[in-house]
């Protein structure tokens, strides 16, 4: 590829960053069919995926205690994968019965689970992604070859590939990528969430990404979802790599409207970095680490240890909590016990509490338990709310184990629409962006290939905004945003002009949010997000926006 090409995509995840291109390590060669297992030589043979499976699962495993938030959740699955006892049994049969070699077996067995996967559909179907990366794992085991996925370099590099597996975007956590580009995914997908959590600009749906040299120079610019190939000297210095805006722990507009900017979290050591950064306090806490690799729910008394560890670090500030969000995408064995033909449109989120209620009202009690002792602020909301008569039910009990303020997620359109009689029984909503937009939309957000529809700047996604966020003022009630939108500096003037009053988002995107909303005065948002809403684009809506910014 020819110096000074420019490519276009989406960018995902904002910044700067320039290095020498590195590609995705190849899969493993598909282990030959014709090899057969002599009788006298199978149980060895079948004996060696087991090991491999558990050496696998192990690294996965360890991966995953060092890695934090939505990293340490994806490897956390990816673990389980390895691990598989149907995965084992069925690789096992076949080296047995069949005389196939360890690997050809592995490969088949996850050949019959990828090809399950992909027949259900939806979200089920990408799940056969993630079978296709532990599959390779087990097999370059076997074989003794290397692992595929992210590649050990020890000076900084972009990352190019056709998409990334989970596992391999979770590995990014500490290695010395500075950026990444990819040929699919979209705002939602792993990719993204990773980047934007490690502070990396990345760019996703690059047509011809794969065909820059190894090797080559690349400038990543998210901001603009551009990547230059052999860029000038200048252009290089100016690349700003992970270097974030400094945060000096209060998010204020230019006329001094106060902006609280909190914190994504999903664990205590989340938390700690948070309050580092200086966040304001916890916008989103997510439970599910709690429950995750558990064959049954915690007991109030593991949950109260689990939580203090996060509302220290925020003893006498506000920790908004979410309220176990299994199901859809993250099913649990004693939460989502059945299978679902349509996971996303299931049983997840506080519907869960109509199979089991005991399961919620024990995590109420627990929060409850924890707030007290650390004196944190708490409010509690409920994830995949439709009707009042759920938030209603959900308040009641906040408040019977003695959670004094109870509000919800505004991750449906219903919800959205009720805004109005939602405050009534609520005492504070969150929009979750990434759901809302997928419910609008009606595209599946984990789908890379409409990565376009679930983008928050689509024009329907940004008007319900502002029917809650009208709502929220008309009735005094905080409107916080605790979805990814919340961190993208162009997009947060937008929703405080819509109405949210508080933005949560990674520690990393704190002090870039705090530097775009310091220079402009509420009006100013209100203009920008009254151009977005005029807009009949997604792409114009963000045109409009950042014209009126630039007027400012």
């Amino acid at each position: 590829m020819a110096s000074g090409v420019v490519l276009r995509g989406r960018g995902v995840s904002a910044g700067r960053g320039a290095a020498g291109v590195v590609h995705l390590a190849p899969s493993v060669p598909e282990p030959p069919a014709e090899v057969s297992i002599a009788p006298a030589a199978r149980d060895a043979e079948a004996k060696s995926i087991a090991r491999a499976a558990a050496a696998v699962a192990t690294r996965l495993g360890e991966r995953s205690a060092a890695a934090t938030g939505e990293a340490a959740a994806i490897l956390s699955a990816a673990r389980l994968l390895a691990a598989d006892p149907e995965l084992i049994a069925d690789a096992v049969r076949r080296v047995e019965d069949d005389g196939a070699s360890a690997a050809r077996a592995v490969w088949d067995a996850a050949g019959a689970q990828e090809s399950g996967l992909s027949a259900l559909g939806g979200r089920m179907a990408e799940r056969a992604a993630d079978v296709r990366d532990v599959r390779d794992r087990i097999v370059a085991e076997l074989l003794g070859l290397d692992m595929p996925g992210i590649p050990e370099r020890e000076s900084p590099f972009v990352l190019v590939a056709v998409d990334l597996s989970p596992a391999d975007t979770a590995a990014l956590e500490g290695s010395r990528c500075v950026a990444l580009v990819t040929e699919q995914g979209g705002p939602t997908s792993h990719t993204a969430i990773i980047a934007r959590s490690l502070g990396l600009p990345a760019v996703v749906g690059v047509v011809g990404a794969t065909g820059i040299p190894d090797g080559m120079t690349v400038l990543v610019d998210g901001d603009r979802g551009v990547v230059e190939t052999d860029p000038a000297e200048a252009s290089i210095r100016a690349a700003t790599v992970t270097a974030d805006a400094a945060f000096d722990g209060r998010g204020i507009l230019a006329d001094g409207v106060a902006v609280p900017l909190l914190a994504n979290v999903g664990g205590a050591a989340d938390a700690v970095t948070a309050a580092d950064a200086g966040a304001e306090g916890i916008g989103l806490f997510r439970t599910e680490f709690c429950f995750l690799d558990r064959t049954d729910a915690p007991t109030v008394e593991e949950q109260v240890a689990a939580y203090r560890g996060v509302l220290a670090p925020f003893a006498g500030r506000k920790v908004v909590v979410r309220t176990l969000d299994a199901g859809s995408d993250k099913p649990l064995p004693f939460a989502n016990p059945d299978h679902e033909q349509n996971p996303a449109l299931g049983v997840r989120g506080l519907r869960i509490a109509r199979r089991d209620p005991a399961l919620l009202d024990d995590q109420l009690r627990a929060l409850a338990l924890a707030a007290r002792a650390e004196s944190a602020q708490v409010e509690v909301m409920a994830p995949m709310v439709a009707t009042v008569e759920e938030a209603r039910d959900f308040a009641d009990r906040c408040r019977a184990a003695g959670l004094a303020r109870a509000g919800i997620m505004i991750e449906t359109p219903s919800a959205a629409l009720l805004a109005a009689e939602l405050f009534e029984v609520v005492d504070f909503v969150s929009l979750g962006t990434n759901d809302l937009a997928q419910y609008t939309m009606a595209a599946d957000r984990m789908l890379s290939e409409l990565g376009d529809l679930n983008d928050p700047w689509q024009p329907a996604v940004l008007r319900l905004i502002g029917m809650v966020g009208a709502a929220g003022t008309a009735a005094g009630r905080p409107v916080g945003v605790c979805g990814e939108a919340g961190g993208d500096p162009a997009l947060a003037p937008v929703l405080i002009g819509l109405g949210a009053t508080s933005l949560s988002m990674t520690s990393r995107s704190l002090g870039r949010v705090a530097t775009a909303l310091a220079g402009l005065t509420a009006q100013d948002c209100r203009r920008a997000a009254g151009a977005a809403l005029a807009a009949s684009t997604a792409d114009e809506a963000r045109a409009a926006a950042t014209a009126a910014i630039d007027r400012a």
